[in-house]
């Protein structure tokens, strides 16, 4: 076995290898760790070539592809870091497409290296085992960059480049789909690169200049952090706290600032002081809830400084767009921000108590979910890792439950993919092995990806899951019920006994009836080095989904 400086560092020397081989060692020259992955026929070569660097690279293997999807992408949103799956081609790579555009929507470092048939098949139509129409297509159009590794010579520059790309601009997944003939060529390679150099985009000073005398000049800012932001939690606290500005974040930017600072509000608070901000300060945020939703007009200026120039947009051309990484101009516009700004007294005793009569009208409108969350957040402790799903529970979490640091709230985004939770907080303890990290699911969506319960038990990845069992899509039969006229169909669920089935896998089934007894089990769970498995038995519980958004209160929305 080679040893781990000869793996790890680049190359120099001409050698021979086969094109798996130059795909896993470029892997692993790139600081690539782990992948997730269900190997096949046509993965036959990749699967050898992991084997002969086990010492370097682990392979955690699925039983399903979307599995080894949502794992990588778990991954990935918990670190900012690749997270990489492999998967045979067709059926299995469209098989792991839910998770990648969910990856795309979440703005996730996610590298889908997929399998093809034959080099001469490609695009003829034969019928060779696992073909589809255009797969290289149908990875692009859910990728920001994918391509096709032809050769041995090229496989290491190609998967270099993908890396690059997953670093580059703005993040999103990218693709590499390798035929089955071609992974298993021998060839020379002249070296196996490291990571290729990335050159942001300069920040436009002049932009920044002008941005900081409009927010100087603000009399009620207002800042909107998305994940885009992640990276830059101090500088928004000082930003924030130079401008007495609110900072609201919904779901993927949770975290940016903690929920326990008094200027940190989510979108129920930000509803109520809308009407009077002047300047709204987007960073790495879409802003789309307040624009669409809450309505602009003449008196509203908009800030907004995003990775992605074709972003800016999509929605409303801000006043002023900034096409920036934040962590390259918030340190430089916080300096500006101080030349510029107008004396401000602090507004602690203003937002806080309004963050109070917040909480306690979510409170009481959000009752049991208020609980159940109040008891989460006390068990994960600060640095525990919080996966949220598409259940009631989810839903109330984005505006009830606390948030304190980056990276610890884990969610779909406006994907909104219904099962991904359990597999993808899978991935976000393999991650972080030493972190506790929590995954709930309603038991509909918990049974998408039951089999991979397998997957935890073999691998020893200490997951705490909570299924909120109502025996039914409630979100679902909710709405039938309320906007149609009690037609309820295909809403209904049969369940397994849950506890009988979590131990059939071999892990640790619990149930619990009230939020003390879900707070035992718990830490039951989290002091078990393998998976922990607690159903919840719950009746209808009320619509969270309402508070998200708010009225119109302002002008008109530009969609």
């Amino acid at each position: 076995m080679t040893d781990r400086a000869a793996v790890t560092a680049p190359s120099t020397s001409m050698q021979e290898m086969t094109t798996a081989d130059a795909i896993v060692r470029t892997l692993i020259s790139h600081g690539i760790e782990t992948v997730f992955g269900l190997p096949g026929v046509q993965n036959d070569a990749l699967y050898n070539a992991f084997f002969d660097h086990r010492d370097h690279i682990r392979v955690i293997h699925t039983r399903h592809e979307q599995g080894a999807g949502y794992m990588a992408l778990g991954y990935a949103l918990s670190t900012d870091r690749a997270g990489v799956y492999n998967v045979v081609p067709g059926p299995g790579f469209l098989n792991s497409t839910g998770a990648l555009c969910t990856s795309y929507a979440t703005n996730a470092k996610v590298l889908c290296l997929t399998g093809e048939i034959p080099s001469r098949f490609i695009g003829r139509g034969v019928g060779q085992l696992h073909e589809i129409n255009d797969q290289l297509g149908v990875l692009r159009s859910l990728t920001k960059w994918s391509a096709r590794i032809d050769s041995t010579a090229g496989a290491p520059s190609r998967t270099a480049e993908a890396i690059r790309q997953l670093n580059s601009g703005r993040p999103r997944p990218v693709g590499l789909e390798c035929p089955w003939d071609v992974l298993a060529t021998g060839g020379r390679v002249d070296r196996i690169p490291g990571p290729l150099p990335i050159s942001p985009d300069p920040v436009d000073t002049e932009a920044l200049a002008q941005a900081a005398r409009i927010l100087g000049r603000a009399e009620n800012p207002m800042i909107f952090v998305g994940r885009g932001a992640m990276n830059v939690s101090e500088e928004v606290r000082q930003l924030a706290e130079l401008l007495q500005a609110p900072v609201i974040s919904y779901r993927t930017g949770r975290g940016v600032l903690d929920s326990r600072h008094y200027l940190s509000i989510t979108n129920p608070s930000g509803h109520r002081l809308w009407p009077k901000v002047d300047v709204a300060l987007a960073l790495g945020s879409r802003m789309e809830i307040p624009q669409l939703n809450w309505g602009v007009d003449e008196d509203l200026t908009i800030v907004r400084i995003d990775a992605d120039r074709a972003a800016h947009d999509r929605i409303a051309m801000p006043d002023l767009p900034i096409t920036a990484r934040t962590e390259d101009a918030l340190p430089q516009l916080i300096p500006l921000v101080e030349k510029h700004n107008r004396r401000r007294p602090s507004l602690k005793t203003e937002m806080l108590a309004l963050k109070k009569e917040t909480d306690e009208k979510l409170a009481a409108a959000l009752e049991p979910q208020a609980a159940y969350l109040r008891v989460i957040r006390e068990e994960l402790g600060d640095d525990g890792i919080f996966v949220e799903e598409l259940t009631q529970v989810g839903y109330a979490s984005r505006q009830v439950m606390p948030v304190y640091k980056p990276y610890t709230f884990i969610s779909t985004g406006y994907q909104g993919t219904l099962g991904w939770g359990f597999p993808t907080a899978l991935g976000v303890k393999v991650a972080h092995p030493d972190k506790p990290v929590l995954a709930i699911a309603g038991d509909g969506g918990f049974m998408f990806a039951v089999q991979e319960l397998a997957t935890a038990v073999q691998h020893g990845i200490g997951l705490v899951t909570l299924v909120f069992n109502d025996n039914a899509y409630g979100n679902v039969k909710r709405m039938q019920k309320e906007q149609y006229g009690n037609r309820v169909i295909a809403s209904d669920l049969r369940n397994p006994d849950f506890v009988k089935l979590v131990e059939s896998f071999g892990a640790r089934g619990l149930r619990a009836h009230t939020p003390g007894e879900m707070g035992e089990a718990i830490r039951e769970g989290f002091a078990e080095d393998g998976p922990t498995v607690v159903e919840i038995p719950v009746g209808e519980m009320p619509d969270a989904d309402r508070f998200k958004r708010g009225p119109r209160v302002r002008g008109d929305g530009p969609g």
